[in-house]
């Protein structure tokens, strides 16, 4: 009984359990924290080489998606069945597309028994699932991951680096939000992650 519990207790030592709703900054690692703490400078540095691209007409027609300071109060989404898109802005070496805008895939807000809510892109090759941490009245935080082509599962975050992603949840509307993630790891220098019902 000792040796079943000993074993168990390491296992929770060595997988950390994420829970939404408690401290982002605990589960976050530093890298992600840090891209957090330069979201301004990403959106900055990606909305100016978007436009220097001739992708202004294209920013002013995605309205507050496109403006960093559309965030309203409120960020919580309410749980259910969402139309969500990606944008990226900006290249990470300035060749590549400053702008690329993706058609309608699904995504799903879940609220687990815990009171955690659990964010997934459901379509899609590229797939984000994590959790919504609280964080100020205008943003909730992102932890998570992505997964890549239609074979895989759900992707976890911290278990491959090259996979996790980092971002603020805000509401830009009524029924819409979106996730900014700062730095991603692959193609931009900012993805947005658009979300409608």
């Amino acid at each position: 009984m000792r040796a079943a519990a000993a074993l168990s207790l390491s296992f929770l030592v060595v997988t950390p359990v994420l829970a939404a709703s408690g401290d982002w900054r605990r589960d976050a690692t530093r890298d992600d924290a840090r891209r957090i703490e330069r979201l301004d400078e990403a959106w900055d540095a990606a909305l100016s080489e978007a436009r220097r691209g001739g992708h202004g007409r294209d920013l002013r027609a995605l309205g507050p998606l496109a403006d960093p300071r559309a965030a309203l109060a409120r960020p919580q989404p309410t749980p259910g069945a969402y139309q969500c898109r990606t944008i990226k802005l900006g290249s990470q070496d300035g060749r590549g597309l400053p702008y690329v805008a993706y058609g309608w895939f699904r995504c799903r807000v879940q609220l687990t028994p815990g009171g955690d809510l659990l964010l997934e892109k459901t379509s899609g090759s590229q797939r984000q699932a994590g959790n919504l941490y609280p964080d100020r009245d205008r943003r909730l935080v992102f932890l998570g991951a992505v997964a890549w082509g239609d074979r895989e599962g759900r992707a976890a975050y911290r278990r491959d680096a090259e996979r996790d992603q980092a971002g603020v949840f805000e509401r830009i509307g009524p029924n819409r939000y979106r996730l900014v993630m700062p730095w991603p790891k692959q193609e931009s220098k900012l993805d947005i992650l658009e979300l409608k019902r």
